[in-house]
């Protein structure tokens, strides 16, 4: 990939609480706030650190299901609702399933590199909370290749995820992997208690990695997870504003509050398909080599990455995709603790699906939320140390079983 033509730039990110089981304030009983009352919470606060909607030139939203999650389409016509400056602007919604907040990203990023826009406007949201989990279930299963429902499991993520688990422990050993995917939850875990809108914000266990432990049961779950080897349902926005260095200097925001997009990587992988190695995440493996080329850096030069651990494998497997351990070691490399916030390559910082929450639609671009509050020094509680050799920073965001993927790579600006 050739050099970005344009610099592009992320600036003033803002998160929603993400909203579900695991937070003081959800109850199931009561009513939820609406998928525009996110929206609109979640674009204002962006609105509001760059000098309002008459400095937006375009806006993209990301929303994967919201059209049978809360009967509810156009999602793009929201955004005079968030602020009537809005109002006649350009808007565009996207949808890539559980990758659909990071697209949205790339639709900002290629619309300043085009030169259509100085700032965009990017949101993503769902909200999944308006449905039991099996029918939640059925909702999410239009990730995948959806003829493949009635052959799948009830729980058909978790079956497909469990499936990856299954073939891992035959092939690298099952006592050492589930002892993996035990300190992925507690890492996760303890990352959201950092970050006040994370849906895990407020667990108090005290020994996560025994609880974690919890073995299997395919009677009542699937054969290889636990309920705590998987994110939950949640409900959530985050936005954040995509600009050129035009942009920078018609919000005001100084460079050192801005990340630099430095490359990036979008693969696809054929949906009808089986995933070709169920013990590796192939196409993530190239999104991600081919963001880490056009930013013409390696691996070793990232300081923090968030990555999409939509399930304990996944996170195992996203450490082998990074390069970070050879096949059949990500858990090694875990357990050594070199994934921690205090590990040498620190991932998740606010806790991830598992931890921070999975709203589809937001997840990528909460992930680059993430990523600037950290490069910038903004992270409060969540704070790491970025080192001065390492100052890059990287996101994956993946969406089906590894089918659609998005990579970036962010410097500060």
């Amino acid at each position: 990939m050739k050099k970005l033509r344009r610099k592009v730039y992320m600036v003033a990110g803002y998160n929603t609480v993400s909203m579900g089981t695991g937070r003081k304030e959800f109850n199931p009983k009561k009513e939820c706030p609406g998928l525009e009352e996110y929206i609109k919470e979640a674009g204002q606060g962006t609105l509001k650190l760059i000098g309002g909607a008459k400095n937006v030139d375009e806006c993209a939203i990301g929303n994967f299901m919201g059209s049978r999650f809360n009967k509810q389409a156009n999602m793009a016509a929201f955004f005079p609702f968030i602020d009537e400056g809005l109002r006649g602007k350009p808007a565009i919604r996207v949808e890539g399933a559980c990758a659909t907040g990071a697209l949205a990203l790339m639709t900002g990023i290629k619309s300043v590199l085009a030169e259509t826009a100085e700032v965009v406007l990017v949101i993503g949201v769902e909200v999944q909370n308006t449905v039991k989990a099996m029918y939640g279930a059925d909702i999410l299963a239009g990730a995948g290749w959806f003829k493949d429902r009635k052959e799948g499991h009830a729980y058909f993520f978790p079956g497909q995820f469990s499936d990856r688990a299954g073939a891992y422990f035959e092939k690298y050993g099952r006592d050492k992997t589930r002892k993996a995917f035990a300190r992925w939850y507690r890492n996760a875990i303890e990352n959201a208690r950092l970050c006040p809108t994370a849906q895990e914000h407020h667990n108090t266990t005290k020994d996560l990695e025994a609880l974690a432990m919890m073995e299997p049961n395919g009677r009542s779950f699937v054969d290889h997870l636990n309920v705590f080897d998987c994110s939950k349902v949640s409900d959530g926005a985050s936005s954040i504003a995509v600009v050129s260095e035009e942009g920078l200097k018609r919000t005001g925001i100084p460079k050192e509050q801005a990340i630099e997009v430095l490359g990036f990587g979008q693969a696809e992988e054929d949906l009808t398909k089986k995933p070709v190695e169920q013990t590796e995440l192939t196409t993530s493996k190239l999104a991600v080599k081919t963001a880490l080329e056009s930013a013409g850096i390696i691996i070793s030069q990232v300081g923090t990455a968030e990555i999409h651990d939509c399930f304990t494998i996944a996170g195992v497997m996203a450490v082998e995709a990074l390069g970070l351990a050879d096949p059949g070691k990500g858990t090694d490399f875990i357990l050594e603790g070199n994934t921690a916030r205090d590990g040498k390559f620190p991932i998740n910082t606010t806790g991830g699906l598992i931890g921070w929450g999975h709203p589809t639609g937001a997840t990528g671009v909460h992930q680059a939320v993430t990523i600037l509050e950290q490069l910038t020094g903004k992270a409060g509680d969540s704070q790491i140390k970025i080192p001065a050799d390492r100052p890059y920073g990287l996101t994956v965001n993946m969406g089906g079983n590894d089918k659609t993927l998005v990579s970036i790579v962010y410097h500060r600006g």
